[in-house]
C-alpha cells in the first residue's frame, strides 16, 4: 500500500495522544517526514515487512521530534527565552539521532506483522 499524507492524518488522528505537532505541519514537512520514518524503518528492519501504520506512529513521534521547539534543542541550543512569554531549557538526556525516536507502538506493529518481538534495547559499548 503507498503511504500518503491522508493516511497518516487519518491514522495519527485516531491513533495517538499527541498529535498538534503533526497537524501543525505544512504539507511538504509531513511527506519529508513520512518519508524519513519509511526509509529508517527499512534500513534499520530490512528482514521484516514495514506495516503503513508502524510508518505513521514513527512520523507522528519525528513530528514531535523536529517541531520548532525541539530542533533548537538538536542544534545545540541549551536554553532560551522569550520576554515575558515562555523560558525553555532543554534536558541534556534527550534523545539524539532518528532511530533514537522509533516508539515501541511502531516496533509491536512490525513485530505483529512479522510475527517476531522487537524490542528498544540496544548494545552499547562501555568501558571499564
Amino acid at each position: 500500500m503507498a503511504l500518503t499524507i491522508d493516511d497518516a492524518t487519518a491514522y495519527i488522528e485516531e491513533n495517538c495522544i499527541s498529535i498538534d505537532d503533526w497537524t501543525d505541519a505544512d504539507e511538504a514537512k509531513k511527506q519529508r517526514i513520512i518519508n524519513v520514518a519509511s526509509r529508517t524503518l527499512t534500513n534499520k528492519y530490512p528482514k521484516y515487512t514495514i506495516p503503513d501504520a508502524a510508518v505513521y506512529e514513527f512520523a507522528n513521534e519525528l513530528a514531535i521530534a523536529f517541531n520548532d521547539t525541539n530542533s533548537l534543542q538538536m542544534q545545540g541550543v541549551a536554553s532560551f527565552g522569550i520576554t515575558g512569554v515562555a523560558n525553555f531549557t532543554f534536558k541534556d538526556w534527550a534523545k539524539s539521532g532518528i532511530e533514537a525516536w522509533i516508539p515501541q507502538s511502531a516496533l509491536d506493529i512490525i513485530g505483529e506483522e512479522n510475527g517476531v518481538t522487537l524490542g528498544l534495547r540496544t548494545i552499547k559499548w562501555v568501558t571499564m
